[in-house]
């Protein structure tokens, strides 16, 4: 790998990370034109993704950063009062922290039980990047159909945040998307667009963030790629991923989300094409 290289997967994991297309399917892809992707060493690639990822985090920490701060003073201020709202509850910021951390105690348990075959070759088959990128385009595409856009962020509860938590689980499998399952789940759930997009965003925080440090505190096989070239792409992967969940927001308070639709489509079906005629690895 050389920077340029570095360079384009960071701009790549920036764009993808967020938008409902899947950045593990684009960056293996993007790995397997370049070259990058050691058949025998797959969980380098693995590991190199994870860390990368660490930038994009910081941008989705950066961007909410306020919303953040007001959850954690909250949970501090209510576990010192020891009183809730008259619901019965904590206040709105400590209810979304505790539904965070239920959202995402399945994917965290699941990625531990199954860490082999995520870090393994299976993760990384063209084949099964072109059926998640088919199928997640098609509950997406039922989703919008179905959904009634009437629900807001506060109104999130615990078995929303559950459920939208074991669709990220489906985030394990490349092609599906975080923000993908995740958004989806939120519509099915009757979220408005934005509001399943900002707790999506959310959401991922706490494992990507896990996943990245876990990911770095082994970090040797990632650096056979370069440790300027990682360090190259998760700065690019930050500054792009910044700005592509301040435009994500806007384009959902507008628009419906069956242009990702169409894009996953086009892209599965272009896939199963190359893999049909031998001009793509499987």
């Amino acid at each position: 790998m050389n920077p340029l290289i570095a360079f384009v997967l960071g701009v790549v994991q920036g764009l993808t990370e967020f938008l409902p297309v899947s950045s593990t399917a684009h960056l293996t892809l993007a790995g397997k034109l370049f070259n990058v992707i050691d058949p025998n060493h797959p969980e380098a690639w693995t590991e190199f993704i994870a860390v990368m990822q660490l930038g994009t985090v910081t941008a989705v920490i950066l961007y909410f950063r306020k919303d953040l701060w007001e959850m954690v003073r909250a949970v501090i201020h209510d576990l010192r009062a020891r009183r809730g709202t008259p619901g019965g509850g904590f206040t709105e910021p400590s209810r979304m922290a505790l539904y965070i951390v239920i959202g995402t105690l399945p994917v965290a348990l699941v990625g531990l039980s199954l860490k082999k075959i995520i870090e393994g070759s299976l993760t990384k088959s063209t084949l099964v990047i072109a059926i998640s990128m088919i199928a997640l385009a098609l509950l997406l595409w039922i989703a919008e159909k179905v959904a009634r856009h009437v629900r807001g962020i506060s109104q999130v509860t615990w078995v929303d945040a559950l459920v939208i938590g074991f669709a990220q689980v489906c985030a394990l499998i490349p092609g599906s998307s975080r923000s993908g399952t995740t958004i989806t789940a939120g519509l099915f759930l009757g979220l408005t667009r934005e509001s399943a997009a900002r707790f999506s965003f959310l959401l991922s925080i706490p494992a990507v963030v896990a996943s990245g440090l876990y990911e770095l505190s082994k970090i040797h096989g990632a650096f056979e790629l370069g440790f300027g070239n990682l360090l190259i792409s998760t700065v690019v992967s930050g500054f792009v991923g910044y700005a592509a969940i301040a435009w994500l927001l806007r384009f959902l308070m507008r628009n419906t989300a069956m242009s990702f639709v169409w894009y996953r489509l086009v892209l599965g079906l272009l896939l199963f094409t190359l893999l049909a005629n031998g001009l793509m690895q499987p």
